[in-house]
């Protein structure tokens, strides 16, 4: 149990105190979905040139390009000429997949990972497994909730922080052992990335 409390604690600090690249650039960028200011900080960096060209993943179906656009405010050359929409994910085990199949289709090497501060550890662990030799540079979006020091007297920041603590071990055990792993995809395709079948 202490291993375990010692275990949340340096996670907790770890996402609380987690920042963004000072001048962050790589050959492309990779938002993972799940709320709006991820695609708009994910879209802003396309703009300033940290990335050629950028993947949303885990679109939901239904979502088209213009909504993303107009939701964005973003301009329609820009989203033409540079910006994937992924709608295959389903999790973060799918974003992985989704985004490294993409990865490799382009021949990036090193890819920004844009997503909330306390989605990252194991965004990058899901990316990571699946593909060892992209190099991922972490691009966190500051959740508001956990900017203060005072987030664990706050219980929605604190129940943010126990069940992403508690993913995070599942999916630690899960690459350990290979076992369990979820497809995370729409398709049941053999994945392009990894020659694997996701069934």
């Amino acid at each position: 149990m202490a291993i375990l409390f010692g275990g949340f604690l340096h996670f907790a600090d770890s996402i609380t105190t987690l920042k963004p690249p000072l001048d962050p650039k790589a050959d492309a960028i990779v938002v993972l979905t799940g709320g709006y200011q991820r695609i708009d900080q994910a879209v802003e960096l396309l703009r300033q040139g940290a990335g050629n060209r950028l993947l949303i993943s885990g679109v939901h179906p239904t979502t088209t390009r213009t909504q993303i656009r107009r939701l964005t405010q973003s301009p329609a050359n820009l989203f033409s000429c540079c910006v994937d929409i992924g709608y295959d994910a389903l999790d973060t085990i799918g974003n992985a997949r989704e985004a490294v199949r993409w990865i490799h289709s382009n021949g990036y090497k090193h890819v920004l990972v844009v997503t909330n501060n306390y989605h990252m550890p194991r965004s990058i662990a899901e990316l990571k497994y699946v593909d060892p030799a992209t190099d991922f540079i972490p691009y966190p979006v500051v959740n508001s909730d956990l900017k203060t020091k005072a987030w664990f007297t706050d219980p929605n920041a604190l129940r943010t922080i126990l069940s992403e603590y508690a993913k995070v071990l599942l999916a630690g055990a899960r690459n350990l052992t290979g076992f369990g792993r979820p497809v995370g995809l729409r398709s049941e395709e053999p994945d392009e990335a990894t020659g694997k079948s996701h069934i």
